[in-house]
């Protein structure tokens, strides 16, 4: 007799059906997902999407208009006290004291989570130690990637189990994204699940799971190989020493809503399959333009949000 035995991972946070409107605004609009413990988690779509609603309610600050979340196992309405002391949170704006210094704005935290900064600081060491030798200094008197060091060490001083962060990269350098997220993947091999919101597209490949939203809505959950395999249209990346005249001839002769400029490139969908690189070079040169590079690429995650954002708007 052979026998089958099912793994389930367990979720950290577990959100069913989360709505949040207000006044005339839907916000939030029957949100699900879930996140298993110690993953990454992406919540990623642009400004007005609904990510910071949908974190303020996780990390209750904020009531649904309707539906449930958990954290641990915890109710974020009814066990919202129990649930502030196992995560950590770190606010899209700085929300440290400005007055204070980084040395004396991480023992006011440890002090109100009742630990002390020697207690976890094997926990904060690998973030901590880079802005220690300035331990003294205001925290209003720091730099972009230095504040947000100073943020995440203080959201982690009380050793939480769940980390929220809430466009954690927004407004720093390239070189401090980079190693905000080297640090992220440190904690996560320390058993601290994660969950962080981002406008940057880009970004998603450094999670193990992302959820894309916009205008409230949630329109896939996979981990960004998989958006990537469920997109279905040929993808077609092309430019000229002209791009703006490229643009406006591209739109004369394929739907407009299927083309977007994506760096150096012109990113063309071909939807329904009824162009070739040889037709639509062929085009090209019928109205003027003969020095044209045509590419079939791979989607990346920005193309299928976008694919996505289309399909939902009908």
């Amino acid at each position: 007799m052979i026998f089958v035995v099912k793994v389930f991972k367990m979720k950290s946070i577990k959100v069913k059906n989360i709505s949040k409107k207000y006044e005339d605004v839907q916000a939030l609009n029957d949100v699900s997902f879930e996140v298993e413990k110690g993953e990454i988690f992406g919540l990623i779509g642009p400004d007005g999407a609904g990510k910071t609603s949908l974190i303020h309610i996780l990390t209750t600050l904020m009531l649904p208009t309707s539906g449930q979340c958990s954290i641990e196992g915890l109710d974020c309405v009814k066990e919202y006290q129990k649930i502030r002391n196992i995560i950590g949170y770190m606010p899209g704006k700085f929300a440290l004291y400005q007055d204070l210094s980084i040395e004396e704005n991480m023992k006011f935290f440890a002090t109100v989570f009742g630990t002390t900064v020697e207690e976890n600081y094997d926990l904060v060491k690998l973030i901590y130690s880079q802005i220690e030798p300035f331990k003294k200094r205001r925290a209003g008197k720091l730099s972009g990637g230095m504040k947000q060091k100073l943020a995440l060490s203080c959201a982690l001083i009380h050793h939480p189990k769940v980390l929220i962060l809430d466009e954690p990269t927004t407004g720093v350098d390239a070189v401090s994204r980079k190693e905000f997220w080297q640090m992220l993947k440190a904690l996560k091999e320390k058993g601290i699940t994660i969950l962080v919101s981002t406008p940057y597209m880009d970004e998603a490949e450094m999670c193990d799971r992302v959820g894309l939203i916009q205008k409230g809505k949630l329109m896939s959950v996979n981990t960004p190989r998989g958006i990537v395999e469920e997109f279905e249209h040929e993808l077609y990346a092309i430019s000229s020493k002209n791009n703006y005249q490229l643009m406006n001839i591209l739109k004369e002769i394929t739907d407009k809503h299927d083309i977007q400029i994506f760096g150096q490139n012109i990113h063309f969908l071909n939807r329904n399959g009824e162009y070739s690189k040889e037709s639509i070079k062929q085009d090209l040169v019928n109205k003027g333009l003969a020095d044209v590079s045509i590419l079939k690429v791979q989607p990346g995650i920005e193309d299928c949000f976008i694919e996505l954002m289309r399909s939902n708007n009908g």
